[in-house]
């Protein structure tokens, strides 16, 4: 197992300190709970009645192949917004101060093709405690010889096309969580730095709940739907182009822009900076400001609230960010952040254009 970094003088992090007493003094004094209230139910019951209402609208078989065609891109879009705003909260124990709540919604993961146990290892403790962090934190790990982020990255002639096909290349990340990422994450010897040992109920987990996806996204709806095996093929993969390409470019949005950093560990495998200062210098914003962008994302465009406080439920972020903000002013912390969704795209590509660059110019 390879070891993990410490962060130097984490222990020692005023501004965290200072951040977490303004935090709970604002839950204190509001007498207000740190986990859902009823905006936060509502808005998930909102998008599970869509999940569902749209895959039981496509298995109706009462539509032309066109309109469950589009019926079936609704649902991938819908999908990743349920990831977004409901499973993602539950995985990380925000949701709700009940377990088993968090552990019902959480388990709704298993409906989108992904596994809830593997993601809470290699997100909620490989990516939280290691961001940014070149061969410890899996996620900035995206098509390893295919698209280059990081200085440390090997060099490829492909690369300097990056900035054109990394796009389309997102559209895959659905299915390659459905068919290879949880199987390889789950069996490969190290998750970052953590030995990887799982209980046996996991592995009957893993294998039973991706055959559940399976029978009823490809079995059922072959079984029960009047369409040729190339239309449903299409409708297949256009649902998961869409869940992939909107859950890509909100994940990449986060981490891989103009700002963030991509610190690598000195002589003695640290990181020279608190946990915490380390977060803020990695982490990105976007849309802020944008009441639908809040409604659609759950918490993910406010990604520096949710590193900082991850059991905090993403309803929350919004007044929390205004706190983060002027801390972090006093203490001449950066606080990175693009005004609008457009803004963070092309801060993202200009990453790719960067570092693209630098495979031409080696080629």
């Amino acid at each position: 197992m390879s070891s993990a970094v410490k962060f130097q003088g984490s222990s020692k992090s005023r501004f965290l300190a200072t951040a977490n007493s303004r935090v709970n003094s604002y839950f204190r004094e509001a007498n207000l709970s740190k986990q859902a209230n009823s905006a936060m139910w509502i808005k998930s019951v909102i998008y599970l009645f869509l999940f569902f209402g749209l895959y039981a609208l496509i298995i109706s078989n009462v539509f032309s192949p066109w309109a469950m065609f589009g019926l079936s891109v609704a649902l991938g879009v819908v999908s990743a917004f349920v990831g977004f705003n409901v499973c993602h909260d539950a995985i990380h124990g925000s949701f709700s101060a009940n377990k088993t709540t968090n552990k019902i919604l959480g388990s709704i993961f298993n409906l989108l093709g992904a596994n809830p146990y593997v993601w809470s290892i290699s997100h909620n403790m490989v990516h939280h405690n290691f961001t940014n962090i070149p061969g410890h934190d899996e996620d900035i790990e995206i098509a390893p010889g295919l698209i280059r982020i990081t200085p440390e990255e090997k060099i490829y002639p492909v690369q300097k096309f990056q900035h054109l096909y990394a796009f389309p290349l997102y559209s895959l990340a659905s299915l390659s969580w459905l068919f290879r990422k949880d199987f390889k994450k789950f069996f490969q010897a190290n998750l970052g730095p953590f030995e990887n040992k799982h209980p046996k109920i996991e592995y009957f987990n893993l294998f039973f709940y991706k055959a559940l996806y399976i029978f009823l996204f490809i079995v059922l709806p072959l079984l029960v739907l009047d369409v040729a095996w190339y239309e449903f093929l299409i409708g297949f993969v256009a649902l998961h182009f869409a869940q992939g390409l909107t859950m890509g470019l909100v994940f990449q949005l986060a981490h891989v822009v103009e700002g963030t950093d991509f610190p690598t560990p000195n002589d003695s495998g640290n990181i020279e900076e608190n946990w915490a200062e380390h977060q803020m210098r990695t982490t990105a914003n976007f849309s802020t400001q944008s009441r639908i962008a809040a409604f659609l994302l759950g918490g993910l465009n406010r990604q520096i609230e949710h590193h900082l406080f991850p059991t905090i439920c993403h309803i929350h972020y919004p007044t929390i960010g205004k706190i983060l903000k002027e801390t972090a002013a006093e203490f001449n912390i950066p606080y990175i952040e693009n005004r609008t969704f457009l803004c963070a795209l092309k801060s993202h590509y200009k990453i790719l254009r960067k570092f693209g660059s630098e495979a031409r110019v080696a080629a």
